[in-house]
């Protein structure tokens, strides 16, 4: 049976989603909550499945046969639906920058939509050791995060030893860039955060 409010509909059905998925997960049978939370079977069925309303006290007693708050049912209900962007594990793009050379290469790990780019985050492997480096400049913040090997990495005059699990963060319009590879391999993510405005 359909309940005639239509508005209705999208809670029912969260619900009884709701109830049906903590049941399953705690090895519940319909029985058991049901004759726990003083219903009938039928009826629990028929929530779990949106096919009927039901009153705050009747959930309260369908909680509390579930062993969880009444507030838990409604927890998730009316979230915004998310929009992450997810990149598998060795499926970002492969982007050629200035000095990309053989054994240096930066995978895109995100892709910026629209006119403006707020952040570039980059996975970056060195394996060369004989390879020379351009310097860089770009407008923005740029933050390193050493995961394997050790750099010998310039900014401006300044020079820094990095081991994995150092991080460094500099004003990206100053030159910068790797000085030395200490031991190679070297994998680090970078990440370019652009002032506002800052077009592609």
């Amino acid at each position: 049976m359909q309940t005639g409010d239509d508005s209705k509909a999208p809670l029912e059905r969260y619900l009884g989603a709701t109830i049906r998925e903590l049941r399953q997960r705690h090895d519940l049978t319909i029985a058991q909550v049901a004759d726990q939370a003083g219903i009938s079977r039928g009826m629990l069925s028929k929530i779990e499945n949106a096919q009927t309303s039901t009153g705050l006290d009747v959930l309260h007693r369908i909680a509390q046969a579930l062993g969880v708050s009444l507030s838990s049912l409604f927890r998730n209900f009316d979230v915004p639906q998310g929009d992450a962007q997810l990149v598998k594990k060795g499926a970002g793009m492969e982007v050629v920058r200035k000095g990309t050379k053989r054994g240096h290469t930066y995978h895109l790990l995100a892709y910026d939509q629209g006119p403006r780019k707020a952040f570039e985050p980059f996975l970056i492997t060195l394996e060369d050791e004989a390879e020379r480096f351009p310097t860089f400049e770009h407008p923005g913040t740029e933050f390193i995060h050493m995961l394997k090997g050790v750099i010998e990495y310039r900014h401006g005059q300044q020079t820094y030893i990095l081991h994995p699990g150092d991080t460094l963060t500099f004003q990206a319009d100053i030159p910068h860039g790797p000085e030395r590879l200490i031991k190679t391999p070297i994998q680090f993510l970078s990440i370019f955060i652009y002032p506002p405005g800052t077009a592609e």
